[in-house]
């Protein structure tokens, strides 16, 4: 089963968004956001702007 994480870690004075993958990869952003919800939404949109990673994400549903 695949999956996607939305996350958010500590980094200087605020949090930093990181999505990752089932298979392994993550993606973080360079910026800082004041709090984890900021950073999780800026995850979430990070996501949506890649339609090439998730159409892929769905092949490899359909392929196994």
């Amino acid at each position: 089963m695949s999956s996607v994480t939305l996350s958010a870690t500590a980094k200087g004075n605020g949090f930093q968004a990181t999505v990752t993958f089932s298979n392994g990869v993550g993606i973080s952003s360079s910026e800082s956001y004041p709090t984890k919800a900021e950073a999780i939404t800026a995850a979430a949109l990070k996501l949506l702007d890649m339609p090439r990673r998730l159409e892929e994400f769905d092949a490899t549903e359909i392929d196994t």
